[in-house]
């Protein structure tokens, strides 16, 4: 017997409105207001799942962390040719740049940050399936 049946990352922040509206944009998706008015869930086309939360007390997350850790982040898989245009789409939305120096070549993954402040990045998708 399996009890999860699907998955959906739930990102917290200050104004999940505002933030569901960038990722919604950004991944070519639609906004679904939940039952609860401090949740907004981001629906997209290709199945694509994602959750803002209201979180009223938020500490901004930072990139990168100063212990060194991980944090949770998104990894967005762009075709390698349109890498350039995705990067330009997502500044223009409202992403600021975090790191950004290895442009080009099969292993490009450029991280940023949304406008609340959580870290993603865009990745060349290798010509794989299973990436």
């Amino acid at each position: 017997m399996t009890v999860a049946k699907t998955s959906v990352l739930v990102l917290d922040c200050a104004e999940p409105e505002a933030l569901a509206e960038f990722y919604a944009n950004l991944l070519d998706a639609r906004t679904q207001p939940g039952a609860d008015p401090d949740f907004v869930e981001v629906v997209g086309l290709d199945g694509a799942h994602l959750a803002i939360r209201k979180d009223h007390g938020l500490a901004p997350p930072s990139w990168p962390r100063p212990d060194d850790s991980q944090q949770a982040h998104l990894r967005l898989l762009v075709a390698r040719d349109d890498m350039d245009e995705a990067e330009r789409e997502a500044i223009a939305l409202g992403a600021r740049p975090l790191d950004t120096k290895d442009n080009g070549g099969p292993d490009d993954v450029r991280i940023y940050s949304d406008p609340a402040g959580h870290p993603f990045s865009l990745a060349a998708r290798r010509d794989r399936p299973d990436c």
